[in-house]
């Protein structure tokens, strides 16, 4: 079988390199002069702290009027937010820095859905696996890195994740390509007859790491098929 885990080296820069990726997706490009040295902590601290500020303030979602989990549109998509609240997650676990965790807490819980699985009525138009798949991304990393957990009366951090698994592995589609799953969620969308690399590649990275942290097999055996299909 494939390994599913990182080293605890190769996952911290990888979350790392999620959040800067993240940022220079959301930031234009004058803000590519960050000084940056990689082997010193407190200037790696530094230069996030800069980012994260530099991409919050692109959020309206915590004014009057805002929307909490949306990012202004255009010229951004739904699933942009989610990555940006994952990033964030990130942020706070490896720098203390918790300026913007009620934030990402209302964000998250905002955008749950009737269902609390990130299937939001006002994002239909635009909900593709890839789209959901990036919501149970950071929640996900909520659970993992023992973010704030929401108030009792509200979904936690590893049952939305488990809540949008729960919806993406029945639409594996068998009738055409050997499976795998479509792009969009809904047929009225563009994007509907074709199977595209991010959403299963999202999807088995939600898998992956939910057979690592809960020692489910069922998970790692979705995340060996998610896999093989795409390799194939």
């Amino acid at each position: 079988m494939r390994p599913l885990l990182h080293t605890n080296h190769e996952r911290r820069w990888l979350r790392w390199v999620v959040f800067l990726t993240t940022y220079f997706l959301i930031t234009p490009p004058p803000c590519l002069g960050i000084q940056l040295t990689l082997d010193d902590d407190e200037s790696i601290k530094a230069a996030t702290k800069q980012a994260a500020g530099d991409m919050m303030a692109f959020y309206k979602g915590d004014e009057p009027g805002g929307i909490p989990g949306n990012l202004p549109e255009p010229p951004y998509y739904w699933w942009e937010t989610g990555a940006m609240f994952g990033a964030l997650i990130d942020y706070y676990y490896y720098t203390g820095d918790d300026q913007y965790n009620d934030i990402v807490t209302e964000g998250l819980l905002w955008q749950v859905g009737p269902n609390n699985d990130y299937m939001t009525p006002n994002q239909t138009k635009t909900t593709g696996n890839d789209d959901q798949g990036f919501w149970g991304m950071a929640v996900l990393s909520a659970a993992e890195t023992r973010f704030p957990n929401p108030p009792s009366n509200r979904p936690q951090w590893l049952a939305l994740a488990q809540a949008v698994f729960n919806t993406q592995a029945p639409r594996w589609d068998t009738q055409f390509c050997g499976g795998g799953l479509r792009w969009q969620v809904f047929a009225f969308n563009t994007g509907y007859d074709y199977k595209n690399t991010i959403s299963n590649g999202v999807f088995f990275n939600i898998a992956a790491r939910l057979a690592m942290y809960t020692g489910n097999q069922t998970y790692a055996d979705w995340a060996v098929k998610a896999w093989d299909w795409t390799a194939a």
